[in-house]
């Protein structure tokens, strides 16, 4: 149900992780608390596996619920460029240049 609203959840203007270095921090972290909570649903509830199979629950839903809002409105982003061929096109240091022939798109 969360991911229904996770649109309105990310608050940030950026919406690509390239130039949120704080939020692409956070998204790894998120990973592996996903990962870990499949390996610890696939356990017996004993032990320490209830342990951290709370705190990764937390985490969790910290997510989406504070973490997302709260980091869209805090984030210092990275400059943006001014269009899309410029941060894909990026030839011998000349954003938005287009390469004239094949040798200039390998690298050096």
């Amino acid at each position: 149900m969360i991911l229904a609203f996770l649109p309105w959840l990310d608050t940030s203007p950026v919406r690509s992780a390239r130039y949120r270095p704080l939020y692409r921090q956070f998204f790894w972290v998120f990973v592996i608390v996903c990962i870990g909570l499949g390996y610890l649903g696939s356990n017996p509830p004993e032990g320490y596996y209830v342990l951290f199979a709370r705190l990764f629950t937390i985490y969790y839903f910290a997510y989406f619920l504070v973490i997302l809002p709260v980091l869209g409105l805090v984030e210092k982003t990275k400059p943006l460029p001014n269009s899309i061929t410029e941060s894909i096109l990026n030839v011998a240091g000349q954003p938005g240049r287009r390469p004239e022939s094949e040798e200039e798109y390998d690298d050096p």
